[in-house]
């Protein structure tokens, strides 16, 4: 089974209580806040509930091995991490468009370990 890397880009103020209780049911509860977790039916679901809030694609072992290493705390069983804001910021139409449509949100595909690699 793959597993997904999931960031929250927006923060949570002013939001749907539906969409807040499904980050935090992934754990995310801080802006810049990232979670790996294994792909299946009922995240997939979570996802797309709370696209306009979060980005996530598919992580390389690479990318992951490097990202427990700089930003992983030994004594945390499930695993969040907190990252900066990315090093030349985020692609050029913001933190409110997809990123199909030129901005950030929703699934990135193979391209969300470009974006781990700037906010390590």
């Amino acid at each position: 089974m793959s597993k997904l890397a999931v960031i929250l880009i927006r923060g949570l103020v002013g939001i749907n209580r539906n969409i807040k209780e499904t980050l935090a049911f992934l754990n995310l509860r801080k802006k810049h806040a990232c979670v790996i977790v294994e792909d299946s039916p009922t995240i997939r679901g979570m996802l797309k509930k709370s696209q306009d809030y979060i980005t996530f694609g598919p992580i390389s072992e690479e990318v992951l091995k490097e990202l427990i290493t700089k930003r992983g705390k030994k004594s945390k069983e499930n695993r969040i991490f907190f990252l900066a804001p990315p090093i030349g910021g985020f692609e050029r139409k913001g933190i409110k468009k997809s990123f199909v449509t030129g901005g950030v949100l929703g699934n990135r595909k193979e391209a969300i370990n470009e974006l781990l690699k700037k906010m390590m």
